[in-house]
């Protein structure tokens, strides 16, 4: 067992579907999974689906009442050897890239001293965007690492760039960097 721990941070991306695979997958590698959803992902899939392959509680709002007294943006950051945002949307990806930190994903990404693992997902028009390019051209130089997205067939019907990277090329790069 590896017993190391990942955060995977989900976002609202059609790419998340990918994300209940890819916490099964990291459970069968030995890792223990916590996952963070954006307030925006759960209306796409409720934590309950996350909590149940994970076996651990799912993290939501920065103002959620704690089960113990913590401040958990900083308690899950200093627990986190790797932190991993699958499906990483524009937003999340600026979001970070400019040091807003309004969600508790943002807030733990902020707080922590982990290494950090972005697999964009999104259309192709906004991951070529240039201030996407430049968001993750910045967060490159800090030492924020990327895996994909690779050309596929996109959400909206067209095939392009901007697609989840597959599962075990996640779960390769994931295990590379711990």
């Amino acid at each position: 067992m590896k017993n190391k721990k990942i955060i995977l941070g989900v976002t609202a991306s059609i790419a998340i579907y990918k994300a209940c695979d890819l916490v099964r997958r990291l459970k069968e590698e030995g890792f223990s999974v916590t996952v963070i959803q954006t307030k925006e992902s759960e209306e796409m899939i409720k934590p309950v689906v996350f909590q149940s392959l994970s076996g651990n509680k799912v993290y939501r709002g920065l103002f959620d009442m704690p089960e113990a007294w913590e401040i958990e943006h900083i308690s899950l950051a200093k627990q986190a050897d790797l932190i991993l945002i699958a499906p990483a949307t524009a937003n999340v990806i600026a979001k970070i890239a400019s040091g807003i930190c309004d969600d508790l994903l943002t807030c733990v990404v902020s707080a922590t001293s982990a290494p950090v693992l972005i697999a964009p997902a999104m259309n192709e028009n906004m991951y070529k965007n240039k201030i996407t390019q430049e968001n993750i051209a910045k967060l490159k130089n800090k030492g924020y690492m990327f895996i994909g997205p690779k050309k596929g067939k996109l959400a909206c019907g067209d095939t392009g760039v901007g697609c989840l990277a597959e599962v075990e090329a996640i779960i390769k790069e994931a295990n590379k960097v711990l």
